[in-house]
């Protein structure tokens, strides 16, 4: 049964904690919209489907929003406790710190086991679900984005202006002038068209405008003598409806590669990211096994022997160089030179290939492990962020929201540069992914122990009184005026 005192710790908890989630959650979701705006402008999407996006594409953002609001919630609750004084009068009453903090260390347990689950059976599910859509979308409606009064270049060989865009699918058009990009010597050809329309194509390649009362200007002049075009009269047609295709194959073809849905190791549960890393372990191992093969075949038998690589080839011998005369040495000599610099080169072009196979095995590793390791990210921010409350005693956005974003710089540093590394083949990737954990446990663990012995850790008096007497040591004391 929870005691008074627990609901109270509880209570006072959860206020900072929703406000802060809802704010932190927004300001990522917002950050989401930014990069993702080119996949959203010009798709003639409704609200409904933009939010339903959104959310799939926010899931993933849990995983840093919610160890973030643990983190300055704790700070700010503890940091109020100490405030009002209340962290003191409960003290006073015979409650330890470890009581206090019980209730609020169960909860963000809770939290912790939550976010596991979300991350490990929730999050693959959205990306999914986030994934098909944006297929759809670019399957559906490739990206064209035409601004009014501007010359656009998206449709492949044509330069196209529009004076005015309107419809709820930005599908009427006013002003509408198409130009056939072509060189000097082909020909030439310009539309222009008082309205226009784009209609649904029966082969999505193509984007298909009718125009209405309008003129095509057309130069005939491909292979054609500079003197004979001269010659020709422009020619002008108009027409009262006019129906055009455009091959848009090129750039729904590129949109279907970025999106293309394939077996995607963040589609997958933490126990599948297991049969997936050792398949890639396996794949890795033959490439690499077909690398080392095609390179031993091309090095000399005897170096192979020397080496001990496992290799079918017969050792040959060396042959004595100094027997050898003036001009076959020569060309021995330049032979292996060409046969090094032959070996060097290979090495160079293979060693890409190599870091993409390293790269791809960290990030599967390093997403499977961080599945478990924000959520123990969780409790360890908690220690922190309670720990920190109670010794600098300071509530509401001040010190704690700089304090706590401090904190979490540190962590999301260190997180993303042990990920470089990881991928760069310079850190092992398991050890990667908790390095940040077990760079912070111990300066949690070490501010719980401050807190708990009442340890004046921000105390500025304190530092000054160690300071002074290395001050006074390389100082003299000024004399008064009137002794001068």
């Amino acid at each position: 049964m929870i005691k008074k005192i627990d609901g109270y710790v509880i209570k006072t908890f959860f206020g900072p904690f929703i406000f802060i989630f809802s704010v932190l959650f927004f300001i990522f979701v917002v950050n989401i919209i930014w990069i993702r705006l080119a996949q959203f402008t010009g798709k003639g999407l409704n609200y409904w489907e933009i939010l339903r996006l959104l959310s799939y594409l926010s899931a993933i953002v849990v995983q840093l929003v919610l160890p973030l609001t643990i983190l300055l919630s704790a700070i700010m609750t503890f940091g109020d406790f100490g405030e009002r004084y209340e962290l003191a009068a409960m003290k006073a009453a015979g409650i330890s710190l470890t009581r206090i903090m019980l209730p609020l260390f169960s909860v963000t347990f809770i939290f912790s086991l939550f976010l596991f689950f979300f991350s490990n059976n929730v999050i693959p599910d959205f990306q999914r679900k986030a994934k098909n859509m944006l297929y759809n979308i670019a399957a559906t409606k490739p990206a064209l984005n035409f601004t009014p009064g501007q010359f656009i270049q998206q449709i492949p060989g044509y330069s196209v202006k529009f004076d005015k865009i309107t419809g709820e699918n930005q599908e009427n058009l006013n002003g509408v002038f198409i130009h056939k990009m072509a060189n000097a010597y082909e020909n030439q050809q310009s539309i222009i068209a008082e309205k226009g329309k784009f209609v649904p194509a029966d082969n999505r390649n193509y984007l298909k405008l009718v125009l209405f009362n309008g003129y095509i200007f057309e130069e005939n002049i491909g292979n054609v003598e500079y003197n004979e075009r001269l010659k020709q009269p422009d020619q002008a047609i108009k027409f009262d409806t006019l129906v055009s295709h455009f091959n848009i194959s090129e750039i729904i073809n590129k949109a279907l590669e970025s999106e293309n849905i394939t077996e995607d190791y963040s589609f997958q549960n933490f126990l599948q990211l297991n049969t997936t890393i050792e398949k890639a372990k396996v794949e890795n191992n033959n490439v690499l096994t077909n690398i080392n093969n095609e390179l031993i075949s091309q090095t000399n038998g005897y170096i192979t022997f020397v080496d001990k690589s496992k290799t079918k080839l017969k050792p040959i011998p060396l042959p004595k160089i100094d027997t050898l005369q003036e001009k076959k040495r020569q060309q021995l000599f330049y032979s292996a030179f060409n046969k090094v610099e032959s070996l060097k080169d290979q090495n160079k072009s293979k060693a890409g290939q190599i870091q993409d196979l390293h790269k791809y095995f960290s990030r599967v590793v390093i997403y499977q492990q961080r599945i478990f390791a924000y959520s123990v990210t969780c409790l360890i921010f908690f220690l922190i962020g309670a720990s920190l409350g109670s010794i600098i005693r300071k509530g509401g956005l001040g010190l704690p929201v700089v304090i706590a974003i401090f904190v979490f710089i540190i962590f999301y540093v260190i997180n993303l540069s042990v990920e470089n590394l990881a991928w760069s083949g310079k850190m092992d990737p398991y050890l990667a992914a908790w390095l940040p954990n077990m760079v912070l446990f111990p300066f949690g663990v070490w501010l719980t122990y401050k807190a708990l012995t009442d340890s004046q850790v921000f105390d500025i008096e304190k530092y000054r009184a160690l300071v002074k007497p290395l001050i006074k040591r390389f100082t003299k004391n000024k004399e008064h005026a009137r002794y001068q």
